[in-house]
């Protein structure tokens, strides 16, 4: 819950990096949020529930957006690339494996690691 609090928090932040446990778990998350919301409309009727199930989703579509590209950034892709999935059956696929893929390690040009710092690699000794 933390991670799906954090991405909330940090609304409009396109600028850094998230982790693969940030993103998914916030995606998580939110499909649970979202399958309680079609619960509760199931239970209560066309009157007051389904009326929020629209306002969840356009009140999360910003920090949606930018979780994702903030984990774009984390593999050091521009967050231009979201664009991508525009493009029929191939494009969500492409942001699919983008999503799971390890982020870079170390900084890159879209700031230090979520993760810290690598620890270095011990000299061998002979």
């Amino acid at each position: 819950m933390q991670w799906y609090l954090a991405a909330v928090k940090n609304y409009a932040g396109f600028s850094g990096r998230a982790r693969r446990a940030e993103y998914w778990l916030y995606l998580y998350f939110s499909f649970v949020i979202t399958l309680v919301l079609y619960l509760l409309a199931l239970v209560t009727g066309p009157y007051f529930v389904p009326k929020l199930i629209p306002l969840y989703y356009l009140a999360m579509l910003v920090p949606t957006l930018a979780v994702l590209v903030r984990r774009l950034h984390d593999i050091g892709k521009s967050g231009w690339w979201i664009l991508i999935g525009l493009v029929p059956f191939v494009g969500g696929i492409v942001l699919l494996v983008f999503t799971l893929v390890p982020g870079s390690r170390g900084p890159n040009r879209y700031g230090d690691s979520p993760k810290g710092t690598p620890m270095a690699a011990p000299h061998p000794t002979y």
